[in-house]
């Protein structure tokens, strides 16, 4: 009986039955079938946007701050109407209604720049964060739950351009351990993705609802919890980029209002903000989603 002790007496080493290896038999889990589609989907989108990669993150850059840039050309443009509501509405005194205009114009169009031309990053991004925080508080947007969401999402396109900004040195901090620029690069890009969702939430929440508004709401949440937690980022950041742009481009058609229609203003300022976010999304696809994310895992393990 010794000699029937081999390798193959116990099924140990043996080849599978049915010429089938024993790996192959083991079904696939939901989630191991979700990557290698989507994997699919990915280098499909690679292959394709291959002329235009080496440019996304200027283009994501600049999308990020158009916003900044269509304001700082709307207050100037309809400068008396901003001072009117400030001083009437606001009881902003008025010397300070000269003082918060030319300031918000002068941080955003110096910032806007800066952020394009990758230069001095960090202090461009707390400026127009500056910006952001300054108009909510002077124009009594504060409470408004659309706009703070909108915000936040831009937000977090800024803060992917911060850590798209950062390369691998270190840099020392008074008083607090020095830290590599890819170790704090993580953190932001993971507070950018969390940050840039928001927007789509107010979307889900708000307006009548629909069957086409109820599939695009199911598959953009999807999406955005793919972002968060960073599974198949890039696909899910380009299904973002797709919902929002179509989304922008029907909704918030300003152009097709008249010049003085009561929504035009307001259809404009949307548009821009989504454009915003849609850079945000582009830098992440660019970049990737750092590793706090269920992609990067997979690749150590």
């Amino acid at each position: 009986m010794a000699q029937l002790r081999g390798q193959g007496s116990y099924g140990i080493g043996a080849p599978a039955p049915f010429g089938g290896d024993i790996d192959q038999r083991v079904e696939q889990s939901p989630l191991d079938t979700i990557r290698q589609q989507t994997s699919k989907i990915e280098d499909l989108l690679d292959t394709l946007s291959e002329p235009i990669k080496p440019f996304l993150p200027a283009i994501g850059r600049f999308l990020i701050v158009v916003t900044f840039i269509e304001d700082a050309l709307r207050i100037i443009t309809q400068w008396n109407d901003q001072l009117l509501y400030l001083h009437d509405y606001r009881h902003i005194p008025s010397g300070l209604t000269h003082l918060f205009l030319i300031a918000n114009v002068i941080v955003m169009a110096i910032c806007s720049t800066l952020v394009i031309i990758r230069r001095y990053s960090e202090y461009a991004v707390c400026g127009l964060m500056g910006v952001v925080v300054t108009q909510a508080l002077g124009y009594g947007l504060i409470f408004d739950l659309n706009f703070f969401l909108r915000n936040l999402s831009v937000m977090g396109g800024l803060l992917m351009v911060l850590s798209d900004s950062w390369v691998r040195k270190t840099k020392a901090f008074a008083g607090l351990p020095q830290l590599e620029e890819k170790d704090r690069k993580m953190y932001f890009q993971l507070a950018g993705r969390v940050l840039l969702i928001f927007l789509f939430i107010g979307f889900v929440f708000s307006g009548e609802w629909s069957v086409i508004r109820i599939i695009v709401s199911l598959l953009g949440l999807a999406a955005c919890v793919m972002v968060v937690v960073g599974f198949k980022a890039k696909f899910s950041a380009t299904l973002l980029v797709v919902i929002l742009s179509v989304f922008n481009v029907i909704v918030n058609n300003f152009w097709t209002l008249h010049e003085h229609h009561p929504h035009k203003d307001f259809a404009k300022y949307d548009f821009f903000q989504i454009l915003s976010i849609v850079g945000g999304l582009l830098l992440l696809v660019n970049s990737g989603p750092g590793q706090f994310s269920i992609d990067e895992k997979k690749k150590v393990y």
